[in-house]
């Protein structure tokens, strides 16, 4: 039985296991856990006391492993769906005692390959024993090389660092972090090893702990002496550990509990039940006051909002952006859009401004506002523009412009419908090629992207600019876009797997989730609309310096989330920069610039960043790179991978 699902909340279940010990009888134990209310166990497979090199061979030469049971007195679907397989503890790869180093070798390639055969989802490692795991990353990743479906995951405690002393008399501090991440440089960022986190009794700062949600973290391991005990004396946790608890149940993160009881049970350990499959009478289990709570916290947390749960399908999947001016958008696409009621009730507040401050209350029933709306596609800024002009009482003629042809018989069909033939003239052209019979006083467009002028809007508006009158209005006036380093092992993972450059050089569109957010976003192309300078150009380049907090520790840069901030007019913004993002828009998501080699930033490092937007005759791109901590080559050089059609 999973944790449980919350009102609305269609996302992956959230599962709670137990950490076990050895045991010959494999069923007892999966049954007693189960019948406990746990949905999977964390077992070691292979008893600890052996060793490779003390087994004795059998008469015919051969030697069977002490394992915990055979694969047949469990059901396939219960090894994989009930069992997660523990690797034996003692295993050292990187002992200076050469024994340890070739048993543990020969230990772990058994278990792994008898956890294989078994159809195990994943195996517990060991934790590394430092920083210095090259020879244990090195065998792990003989493992991944081979390895099918299964999943490493490598035990890492989570723990405040501590001031240790050194030989040379002073002191460093321990960032188990950097256990992880020499592990991972080691293993290539294979996307089979994946982190279980040791959640004890100390936290590291909050700045610290938000770099693991960047990671793949499968499973958060709890153990029994980190929960406190309330005034009843059952457990509970800590403000910090109940927010980090939640943080992991909206990153899907399963649950272990592990250790022993060590508060009062509200039931008493002598309770029993029934088990569901059979008449035999169960225990109550010893850990289950420990499940319950978890329970308890993941039941209270507050159900998803409805974007976010329209938003779940695309969570951390990678799309190549629209280009709208190149390709002609598909009635579906339109249909997404425009289900966007707060765009276009901005768009509406901003028209019905404009609207007030063109035209004096006392000219309102005689001066008619020409608008025109370019880049109309099916008619919801036609719509929006002529209900501000009914709000304000102002009289308006409207031109729609549109290049898509697919979409002027939508715009002709709408118009008809709602009997607006005399107010608007639909025009089948696109913008920068029509010449306009009069001058408009209000130019209208929506042509923004997730990094504001990655849709072009720049060179569409330059080439609609001639038809708007000198003192004339654009909507927007104005649009900045953002830039900000990540941690997004996914992300950066499902660019890899496609092995060329290319992928790496390609701005994605993402609904980012499961990354950390390293520093604050930084300002970096800005444009304005109308823009009547001499030597007007829309090439841009910014470096940027970013400094990540220093209680963060190192952190790992996959790359940068773009966002953008539009003014549509004076105070009316929208956009989804996320310090002022438009609340309840869904019509961006933001982009994500991918790094070919992730770059480590240590403590205290500035992390130095160079981006430019380059224009030729026929496409518009952008190149990256980071110079600091050290340099990385220039990403999309000439446009070679990624650009947009002009």
């Amino acid at each position: 039985m999973p944790l449980g699902q919350r009102s609305g909340d269609k996302s992956d279940s959230r599962y709670c296991g137990v950490e076990t010990d050895f045991d010959n009888d494999m069923p007892q134990v999966l049954a007693f856990s189960l019948s406990g209310g746990f949905d999977f166990v964390v077992a070691p497979l292979i008893d600890p006391n052996y060793r490779p090199s003390l087994a004795r061979d059998e008469v015919d030469g051969s030697s069977v492993l002490p394992v915990a049971a055979s694969d047949l007195v469990l059901s396939p679907s219960q090894w994989s769906s009930h069992v997660v397989g523990k690797i034996s503890t003692w295993i050292d790869l990187d002992s200076e005692d050469e024994n340890v180093r070739t048993n543990s070798e020969i230990a772990l390639k058994q278990q792994i390959a008898w956890a294989s055969h078994l159809s195990l989802q994943a195996c517990l490692l060991p934790s590394p024993r430092g920083e210095s795991c090259g020879n244990y990353a090195r065998c792990v990743n003989q493992i991944l090389q081979g390895l099918n479906n299964m999943q490493l995951w490598l035990r890492i405690p989570l723990e405040k660092s501590e001031l240790m002393d050194d030989d040379s008399g002073g002191g460093h501090t321990i960032d188990t972090w950097e256990w992880w991440n020499s592990f991972r440089l080691l293993c290539e960022h294979s996307s089979q090893l994946a982190v279980a986190l040791d959640v004890l009794s100390s936290l590291p700062s909050l700045t610290s702990l938000g770099r693991w949600f960047g990671e793949p973290v499968r499973a958060a391991i709890i153990h029994t002496d980190s929960f406190l005990t309330n005034a009843r004396g059952y457990p509970c946790l800590s403000k910090r550990h109940q927010k980090l608890m939640t943080g992991f149940f909206n990153h899907s993160v399963q649950i272990v509990i592990s250790g022993k009881l060590v508060h009062k049970d509200s039931l008493g350990s002598t309770f029993t039940k029934h088990d569901d499959n059979s008449n035999e009478v169960m225990p109550r289990h010893p850990l289950r006051c420990y499940l319950d709570y978890v329970a308890f916290l993941y039941q209270k947390m507050d159900s998803l909002p409805e974007q976010e749960r329209f938003e779940l399908g695309y969570r951390d999947f990678l799309q190549s952006p629209l280009q709208p001016l190149m390709d002609n958008l598909e009635a579906q696409t339109y249909e997404t859009f425009e289900k966007d009621t707060v765009k276009y009730s901005q768009y509406q507040r901003a028209v019905h401004k404009a609207l007030l401050d063109r035209v004096p209350d006392e000219k309102a029933s005689t001066v008619t506002t020409v608008l025109m709306v370019v880049g109309a596609g099916r008619g919801p800024l036609v719509r929006a523009s002529l209900q501000a002009a009914e709000e304000t009482g102002r009289k308006l003629k409207v031109y729609a412009v549109e290049k898509n042809p697919n979409a002027v018989v939508t715009l002709h069909s709408l118009i008809k419908l709602e009997g607006w033939e005399k107010m608007v003239t639909i025009v089948s052209s696109d913008m920068r090629c029509w010449n306009a019979p009069e001058k408009a006083d209000i130019l209208v467009s929506e042509l923004l992207g997730s990094f504001g002028d990655n849709e072009l809007s720049p060179e569409c508006l330059d080439g609609a600019q001639r038809f708007l009158k000198y003192d004339g209005i654009s909507i927007p006036s104005s649009y900045t876009s953002f830039l900000q380093p990540i941690t997004a092992s996914k992300l950066y993972n499902d660019v890899k797997v496609h092995r060329d450059v290319a992928h790496f050089e390609t701005a994605y569109v993402v609904k980012l989730h499961s990354v950390a957010r390293l520093a604050p976003t930084q300002p970096v192309f800005t444009f304005e609309h109308p823009d009547y300078s001499v030597k007007k150009s829309n090439q841009r380049y910014k470096r940027l310096q970013f400094e990540i907090p220093s209680d963060t520790g190192s952190a790992i840069v996959h790359g940068f989330a773009g966002y953008f901030d539009a003014t549509l007019y004076k105070d009316v913004h929208l956009g989804i920069e996320p310090a002022t993002a438009t609340p309840n828009m869904f019509s961006w998501f933001a982009i994500f610039f991918p790094l070919r080699t992730p770059i480590c930033v240590p403590p205290g490092s500035p992390l130095d960043v160079h981006f430019w937007r380059c224009c030729g005759s026929s496409k518009v791109w952008y190149e990256w790179c980071v110079t600091s901590p050290h340099s990385l080559p220039i990403h999309n050089s000439n446009g070679r991978s990624y650009w947009v059609g002009l």
